[in-house]
């Protein structure tokens, strides 16, 4: 993928976490219309969803479809079920075992609603902010399940079988540590203080949940302040003395 845009339309499956809205920024760089889909599929509270609604608007996104999935009774997981209490974080990069937060199916059933509509507006490609490197063990952020989705969507679609063109499945930042995708978040300018990623939700980010730590942990590296972390946002406004 170069870096000048190039026409025609993508659609992205937006969280409204740091991996998706880093994703929506390289997909707006290089498509001239972007869709954006947004799944309230359950989880265990929807501040994430205002997260996204944010991000859709200071990226000017015309279409962003924010769907109501109620799956979250189907699908057991700790982020569904709020009678489940949230595991902290594995100090593993990567776990051996599936954590409690996996929710059973979610990227099929999410990438399948995400091929349905990107096949029905012509769409050439499907972005996911999908993370192999520093992610919590989930058997659907893997290559090897990427690739077998992009042949079923070959498979499955008219523009497929009749065509010969598959729809892609695109995950810019599979390969990609959480200090990089900070890195590169930087780089295309995406706003940090629009994202969420604590698992748990509330006000302010719980620190202790997988995703909070693996947050912290790419900041870090990566040596710049989160504006979500107190500790950096006093850090970042502190005036040097003259």
């Amino acid at each position: 993928m170069t870096d000048s845009k190039r026409k025609g339309t993508a659609v992205i499956l937006l969280s409204g976490g740091m991996d998706s809205a880093t994703a929506l920024a390289v997909a707006h760089r290089h498509f001239r219309r972007v869709d954006c889909l947004t799944m309230a599929y359950g989880q265990r509270h929807l501040r994430e969803l205002q997260s996204a609604r944010r991000l859709a608007r200071h990226y000017r996104i015309a279409h962003h479809h924010v769907l109501e999935l109620p799956l979250g009774q189907l699908l057991r997981s700790a982020l569904t079920d709020v009678r489940r209490p949230l595991p902290r974080a594995q100090t593993e990069r990567k776990p051996a075992r599936i954590p409690a937060t996996y929710v059973p199916a979610r990227n099929t059933i999410l990438l399948s609603i995400a091929l349905g509509y990107a096949e029905s507006i012509g769409a050439a490609s499907i972005f996911i902010g999908a993370n192999a490197i520093d992610y919590s063990g989930y058997p659907d952020c893997r290559p090897k399940y990427f690739r077998a989705f992009e042949r079923l969507a070959g498979l499955a679609t008219r523009a497929g079988v009749e065509r010969g063109h598959s729809i892609r499945i695109e995950a810019p930042l599979l390969h990609l540590s959480k200090a990089d995708i900070v890195r590169l978040g930087e780089r295309l300018h995406v706003p940090w203080e629009l994202t969420w990623s604590c698992y748990a939700g509330g006000r302010t980010p719980c620190g202790r949940c997988d995703s909070c730590v693996l947050r912290a942990r790419g900041f870090a590296e990566a040596g710049i302040p989160d504006p979500l972390s107190k500790r950096d946002h006093i850090r970042s406004r502190r005036v040097t003395p003259r």
